[in-house]
C-alpha cells in the first residue's frame, strides 16, 4: 500500500493523541474525519511504527497497549466500576443507561447522590469524596476521550461503549452465576494506555527544525531500515 505523508495533513495531532490513550471520535472532527477516509492508510501507518489502530465500527478510534502497568490497571478498573455503577443508578431511576452513556448527559449536581448512594462500591476504587471522584474518575474519563466536561455537564462520548461491553458481559454472567448460586464475579476492564506527557512522545524528539510529520517519516523510514 502506498502511503502518501502529504494526504494525512493531520498525521500529528492524530498520532499524538493515540500515543497518550486518548480515544478519537466525532468530537475531534477534523482527526475523525480524516481517519474515517483514510483508515487503510494509517492503519499500515501506526503497524510500521509498532503501533495498532483499532477502528471501532460504533465511531472511535484508539491504541491497543503493548502491556498494562499496574496504575494504569487501577484506573481501567475504576473507570469500568464507575461506569457499571452508573448503569445500575440510572435504571434504578427509570433512565435508559445506553441513551445516556451513549451522547447523554450527567450533571454534577448529580455526584453526592451517586456517591453516597454506591459508597460501599466507590470506597473498592478508593473514592471516599467526591473531589476525589472527580479527579480520579471523571478527569480521567475526559482526558481519555471518554466524555467532555462543559461546565459541571458531562457528556458521554461513542469510546465508552468498550466499558458498557464490560458491563453487558458482567450482567450475563451474573444472570448465568445466579444460576449456579454464586454472585461472586470479578469486574474485568478494557485495557488503557498510561497517559503521558507531550514532552515524552519520542516523535517529539527531534530537530528544532523538523516538523511533527517529518519526524512521523524518519521513525518509519528508520524501523524499516532496522527490520532490512
Amino acid at each position: 500500500m502506498n502511503i502518501d505523508l502529504k494526504e494525512m495533513t493531520q498525521l500529528a495531532p492524530i498520532f499524538r493523541e493515540l500515543f497518550k490513550g486518548y480515544h478519537l471520535s466525532r468530537s475531534e472532527p477534523e482527526c475523525y474525519a480524516q481517519l474515517s477516509n483514510m483508515q487503510d492508510q494509517y492503519r499500515a501507518l501506526f503497524r510500521a511504527l509498532g503501533f495498532e489502530l483499532v477502528c471501532d465500527p460504533r465511531g472511535f478510534y484508539y491504541f491497543v497497549p503493548e502491556q498494562m502497568g499496574a496504575q494504569v490497571n487501577k484506573t481501567a478498573q475504576r473507570l469500568a466500576l464507575f461506569t457499571f455503577i452508573l448503569v445500575e443508578h440510572l435504571a434504578d431511576q427509570g433512565r435508559d443507561p445506553l441513551a445516556v452513556l451513549d451522547g447523554g448527559t450527567l450533571g454534577r449536581d448529580e455526584l453526592p447522590s451517586l456517591l453516597e448512594k454506591y459508597r460501599d462500591l466507590f470506597l473498592q476504587a478508593e473514592v471516599t469524596t467526591q473531589d476525589e471522584l472527580e479527579e480520579r474518575v471523571i478527569r480521567r474519563l475526559t482526558q481519555l476521550g471518554f466524555a467532555e466536561d462543559s461546565n459541571g455537564i458531562y457528556r458521554f462520548l461513542p469510546p465508552m461503549h468498550r466499558f458498557l461491553d464490560v458491563c453487558l458481559s458482567v450482567q450475563q454472567d451474573r444472570d448465568l452465576a445466579a444460576n449456579l448460586h454464586s454472585s461472586d464475579l470479578p469486574l474485568p476492564a478494557p485495557q488503557l494506555i498510561a497517559e503521558e506527557e507531550e514532552d515524552d512522545i519520542i516523535l517529539l524528539h527531534r530537530d528544532p527544525d523538523e516538523t511533527e510529520d517529518v519526524a512521523l517519516a524518519r521513525a518509519i523510514a528508520e524501523d524499516k531500515e532496522h527490520e532490512a
